[in-house]
């Protein structure tokens, strides 16, 4: 550690300051954004009830089907209901917490914007039920949904959202224009071609016009699918301008000055360079970006001991040992010996971790290297899982603190 308490490195990144973003009563969206398996859900959290003991009203929305956001705060099971989170105490503030449920999400965008009889249709619809059960690019398109809604009834003053697990973390940012395009695009219209002419009409426009890619579609979809799709389509007609809509509204939400995107990492060489290619994207959207999150950082109260002067030191007591020639002092030899043997373990322990140190610093120092005007916050690793809201605060405080513990 340097003498004036910042941490060691050739490019010592600007912290992130992440108490000044949650207290900024301007911040309404935290978007947490990273790799699957870096913490995201954790974060999302932590923040939720940091924000909520500084006196933020806030709701946390995961997408993490492991419910591990239920357990850590003491909640049986969360579902697309805010449900508030007991136990945390603050001034006026609130934390509410829920996990999306994808197809009720989009059952209730079709209850919301068909007439009754209309949605029903819809939602008996086979095509309609495994396109909102798992159609790619659903859940992510779902989740802003959910965002959209969330914002619009502006019950909290602060939305904490845990993006979605995928292959590409930033899918999210996407699949609203992706699913908005498939729902009012080319294919779709071609589909909805015999319901728009009607009867046999429609049919023989199909059969004239396009009876190679519709036979080419029954053979690929079946043609009991092909149906229950035309079906679909024709149902949904009135509601696909909608969808496009809200997605470019929910869009712009994302760019506005409001939201802050926290890229969540670990101090390991492909989460940061998939972090880098976040950062990127997210600048070539205009996508307002607060910092990162370096979790599970490893430090240490001896960082001046280097790895090398360790090694060196338990090599010593290993290969020397204490020679003592008067008689009768086997005893004290032995213990000699032993303390030995355990001082020389834990020199070589906290050489191992010493070198973990180094690993990690020289990989966030490639990072900062290519984006230096990106702030940072380094969460010391914890000894265990976080399962509570003890946990959460811990976090929370290794947030705020934005460095390892000993640096």
């Amino acid at each position: 550690m340097s003498g004036d308490g910042k941490t060691m490195g050739l490019d010592t990144p600007q912290r992130l300051a992440v108490d000044a973003l949650l207290d900024d009563p301007k911040t309404r969206i935290i978007v947490c954004c990273g790799a699957g398996g870096v913490g995201k859900t954790t974060t999302a959290a932590a923040l939720g009830v940091r924000a909520a003991e500084r006196g933020r009203k806030v709701v946390v929305l995961t997408i993490d089907p492991a419910r591990r956001l239920a357990q850590s705060m003491g909640i049986d099971s969360l579902d697309n209901t805010p449900r508030r989170v007991d136990g945390v105490d603050g001034d006026g503030g609130e934390l509410h917490a829920m996990m999306l449920d994808m197809k009720r999400t989009f059952d209730e965008i079709v209850e919301a914007h068909a007439d009754r009889e209309r949605a029903r249709a819809i939602l008996a619809n086979p095509f309609y039920q495994s396109l909102s059960a798992g159609f790619a690019g659903t859940q992510e398109y779902m989740a802003m949904e959910k965002l959209g809604q969330l914002r619009a009834k502006d019950d909290w003053d602060l939305i904490v959202v845990d993006t979605p697990p995928s292959r590409s973390a930033l899918d999210f940012l996407d699949a609203p224009k992706r699913l908005g395009s498939f729902l009012d695009g080319k294919f779709i219209r071609v589909l909805m071609a015999p319901a728009k002419v009607g009867g046999r009409a429609g049919m023989k426009f199909l059969n004239v016009g396009m009876s190679m890619m519709t036979g080419t579609l029954s053979k690929l979809m079946g043609a009991s699918l092909l149906k229950d799709v035309q079906t679909f389509v024709a149902a949904m007609d009135t509601m696909f301008g909608g969808f496009r809509t809200r997605a470019d509204a929910t869009f712009r939400l994302l760019q506005a000055p409001g939201t802050a995107f926290l890229v969540v990492a670990a101090p390991e060489p492909d989460a940061l360079r998939e972090a880098a290619y976040f950062v990127e994207r997210l600048a070539a959207e205009k996508m307002p970006l607060a910092g990162l999150v370096l979790n599970r950082v490893h430090g240490s109260e001896a960082r001046q001991l280097s790895a090398e002067r360790a090694l060196a030191a338990a090599e010593n007591l290993e290969e020397g040992g204490i020679v003592d020639q008067e008689p009768g002092k086997a005893g004290l030899r032995d213990a000699a010996d032993d303390a030995d043997a355990m001082t020389a373990g834990l020199l070589r322990l906290h050489a191992e971790r010493m070198q973990v140190m180094v690993r990690e610093q020289r990989t966030r120092d490639r990072f900062t290297s290519l984006h230096p005007e990106v702030p940072v916050a380094e969460v010391a690793a914890l000894p265990g899982d976080v399962h509570d809201l003890a946990g959460l605060r811990a976090i929370g405080e290794r947030l705020a603190a934005g460095l390892p513990a000993g640096a």
